[in-house]
């Protein structure tokens, strides 16, 4: 991945939270560990995440809620429910919920570590193939060639980081994305700009896509949070 991936930690036992983040981290992830389900969903909002790992047993609101809220916000992020309920019945019922995968406690650590590898692997490979071009109003985007055509009818290369900004918003249309997610999944989470730079990046779409930049109908402000593509044809 060309950035480090990110993984969501909720686990409610201190030690086997702290353990797992150490072998993560040693690992090269970068992890955020939460002890109660009540919390997760204010950070998975405020952040870019690559994958979920999910006790089912957890304070405040269980594992299986807080795997449904997820999937309300992102139904694509990996999941992968830890958990010491091991009939299957329960992994039934998680797997229902929107969980890819679901492994029982004790666990090898070398066993959770290669179902992470898989999963970031084919949640990668998705992302890379799911828009490779698009159609909105009278602009084109095709982002295999990194060139645009806008309201003025000219065609023109888009740099790489307009790309990948174009492309993480248009394929989350109709949600808010914060710019501290834009900033994480566009740049990295070891070096990036202001977010200043993001909007500035939002001033050029909208002078490039938009019939009046100063009255957008594509590139949305979201007062306080960031910004949202909105399709046209949910207007």
């Amino acid at each position: 991945m060309d950035h480090i991936a990110r993984i969501l930690l909720v686990e409610d036992e201190e030690n086997i939270r702290e353990t797992l983040s150490l072998n993560l981290e040693l690992e090269g992830y970068e992890v955020v560990g939460l002890a109660d389900g009540k919390s997760v969903l204010p950070q998975f909002l405020g952040q870019h995440f690559d994958l979920v790992l999910l006790d089912i047993m957890l304070p405040e609101m269980d594992g299986l809620d807080v795997c449904e809220q997820i999937r309300l916000h992102d139904s694509e992020i990996p999941i992968i429910f830890l958990t010491a309920k091991d009939n299957s019945a329960d992994k039934i019922q998680g797997l229902r919920k929107g969980a890819d995968d679901y492994i029982t406690k004790p666990f090898m650590l070398e066993e959770l570590l290669l179902r992470i590898q898989i999963l970031l692997k084919r949640s990668q490979n998705h992302r890379a193939n799911t828009l490779d071009e698009y159609h909105f109003g009278p602009n084109y985007v095709n982002f295999k060639e990194q060139n645009a055509k806008g309201q003025d009818g000219q065609s023109f290369k888009l740099t790489k980081k307009e790309g990948m900004l174009l492309k993480l918003l248009i394929e989350r249309a109709g949600e808010s994305v914060s710019r501290q997610q834009i900033l994480q999944a566009v740049w990295g989470y070891d070096v990036y700009p202001s977010t200043r730079t993001i909007d500035n990046f939002i001033l050029s779409f909208r002078k490039y896509f938009e019939e009046d930049p100063k009255n957008p109908q594509f590139f949305l402000s979201v007062r306080g949070v960031g910004y949202k593509f909105q399709a046209p044809e949910e207007h």
